[in-house]
């Protein structure tokens, strides 16, 4: 049975930059289920990997708010930033906002590795159960069983598990009765109510809306796809609606009564200034039958209105297999604010995706990941 200072579940993005920060006079081993390390880091952002935003805070996750204000002052994405400069990785900024490699996601896992070297990696080898015996863990894998004095699970969550993704994480927590929310997926696509599966008909098409969920409101591009909607709107909308209604406006800055007052002769699917397929649908959508916009009755606009503000309630989201991330995991409440670790057990952290954190599509979950992975790494002394 080999021993370690540290073992870390998990050789994704917050394992292998945990395993980097930390003393390297530790031995430090790496244990992942996958035959290469970070494969989701891999297949990211097309490949390129949307590693962080030029704004970032904490109303940008689904969290527990002043448990991750704390946490993004000790890693923030400056930090990050000067991180990817030291290791010369070239950056390109998307839409103003989005941080993605310039060349390639392989940068990004060649410098963790090169911060990881001292570390032992382990691949291929599937975790199945953590114990604690004594002062230390004994970590029970597919291949035999190995001891630590402290336990790092970074195993991420369930979507994508054609890649390894599953919620071994969850089970360990359970099983040394630290509470958890299940997982769900989330950065996803959502399914249709029948009446509104006139969307369908317009798959492939995509526009810029603004989409009220709860209590946010989220800007950017939404796709009409074969199973229901997606894109970036619809898929950070995912990460906050549960079930009940949502709200999309189809003419953000715009406003459909001066269009209508301008437009003369012109009919009213044509002043509206969407895609001709869409701006028919939407008007059979709210019943509204095309006609000159001098025709139009002051009720009639009342009606054209629901344009800025069109509700309805999905069905439900595309599941795991279409997910970006898992909401859910290992409750905050259960971690200390300052470590990472266990309340209830000493020696054992969770970081990344498998706590309960979540953040919205734009590169606010890797942002995450190395948060949690620094932040632990230096409190492990």
């Amino acid at each position: 049975m080999k021993n370690y200072d540290v073992l870390i579940l998990g050789a994704g993005a917050s394992g292998l930059m945990c395993a980097g920060n930390l003393p390297k006079r530790l031995s430090v081993g790496i244990i992942d289920v996958n035959t290469k390390v970070a494969r989701k880091v891999k297949i990211s952002g097309g490949g390129k990997c949307n590693i962080t935003n030029t704004h970032v805070s904490v109303n940008n996750f689904d969290a527990q708010q002043q448990f991750l204000e704390r946490l993004l002052k000790k890693f923030s994405r400056d930090d990050l930033l000067d991180f990817l400069e030291r290791g010369r990785i070239e950056l390109e900024l998307r839409k103003g906002r989005y941080y993605f490699c310039k060349k390639s996601s392989d940068e990004i896992i060649n410098l963790l590795l090169r911060h990881a070297k001292y570390a032992e990696i382990i691949l291929n080898e599937k975790i199945l159960e953590v114990k604690k015996s004594g002062d230390s863990f004994e970590v029970l894998t597919d291949r035999g069983v190995k001891r630590a004095k402290k336990v790092v699970v970074a195993t991420g969550g369930e979507s994508f598990k054609n890649i390894g993704a599953s919620d071994i994480g969850l089970k360990i927590a359970k099983d040394f009765d630290i509470n958890v929310q299940r997982f769900e997926p989330a950065l996803v696509g959502l399914t249709l109510q029948k009446e509104q599966f006139w969307m369908k008909a317009l798959s492939g098409l995509s526009c810029f809306v603004e989409i009220k969920v709860a209590d946010r409101v989220l800007r950017e591009e939404m796709l009409f796809a074969h199973k229901g909607i997606s894109g970036p709107a619809v898929l950070s909308t995912s990460l906050y609606w549960k079930k009940g209604d949502i709200s999309i406006n189809f003419l953000v800055d715009k406003d459909i009564i001066s269009l209508i007052k301008k437009g003369g002769k012109k009919l009213v699917s044509s002043v509206i200034p969407l895609p001709k397929r869409l701006s028919k649908a939407l008007l059979e959508a709210i019943e509204f039958k095309d006609k000159e916009c001098s025709k139009v009755q002051s009720e009639e606009l009342v009606k054209l209105t629901q344009l800025h503000n069109y509700t309805f309630a999905p069905a439900g989201n595309f599941g795991f297999s279409k997910a970006e991330v898992s909401r859910g995991g290992v409750v905050t409440d259960e971690l200390d604010i300052e470590t990472l670790e266990a309340k209830k057990v000493k020696g054992l952290y969770f970081i990344g995706e498998v706590v309960d954190i979540t953040g919205e599509l734009g590169g606010y979950n890797f942002q995450w990941a190395f948060c949690s992975a620094y932040v632990c790494a230096k409190a492990i002394k």
